[in-house]
């Protein structure tokens, strides 16, 4: 397998963790962003949006991070990562769109104003990010993983959504307040193969 991936982007680390959780041997590409090899003709032909990840393996091109996790997750047969009873699937697919909206809208828009300079009014995305996140901390209040269902074991729904709320700081979200959170993140930081997302010192973590 290859995977096309930008070090500092949170949906590339979605992908990089869970390939070494799962210890697929795979290359990586680093896709440079700041000269916008992303945007490049050959790059397009992988994924049209112009984004990373991009998981090649073999015939198969699959772009978007939680396209990615789930490819993985049933690639690999483990049921415990993604489960195949409807109402686990669907358990676990509501916290991964929750990483493609709330998390993307509130902690991950939050840290793009700090590491790449974008124009997101702070006050408001940072909002966000705490509410979020205190929905969130609620919902880990009587379980270790997020997704709501009868098992001890993470899921793509725990990838998916670590990146982004272990680097909130950066973007200016303390997260300090979050008790169950932040046990939750060193659950995550504990599971055999993991592999830190590259820090920036910015925001809070200057």
């Amino acid at each position: 397998m290859k995977l096309y991936q930008y070090p500092l982007s949170g949906h590339s680390h979605r992908a990089r963790l869970f390939l070494n959780l799962l210890g697929i041997d795979h290359e990586e590409v680093v896709v440079d962003l700041a000269k916008a090899e992303h945007k490049s003709p050959d790059y397009l032909k992988l994924n049209a949006f112009g984004q990373v990840p991009v998981l090649v393996d073999g015939e198969h091109i699959i772009s978007d991070s939680n396209a990615i996790l789930v490819y993985l997750a049933a690639k690999s047969g483990d049921t415990k990562w993604l489960p195949n009873t409807p109402a686990d699937a669907a358990a676990v697919q509501r916290w991964l769109s929750v990483a493609a909206g709330q998390i993307a809208f509130g902690p991950a828009a939050a840290r793009l104003i700090t590491v790449f300079g974008a124009r997101f009014d702070a006050a408001e995305v940072i909002a966000r990010a705490h509410t979020i996140l205190a929905l969130i901390d609620a919902q880990l209040a009587a379980r270790d993983w997020i997704a709501d269902i009868d098992s001890a074991h993470p899921t793509i729904a725990d990838i998916a959504l670590y990146s982004y709320i272990s680097s909130a700081p950066e973007g200016n979200v303390d997260v300090s307040v979050y008790a169950n959170v932040n046990a939750w993140l060193r659950r995550v930081e504990s599971l055999p193969g993991f592999v830190p997302f590259q820090k920036t010192a910015v925001g809070l973590a200057a």
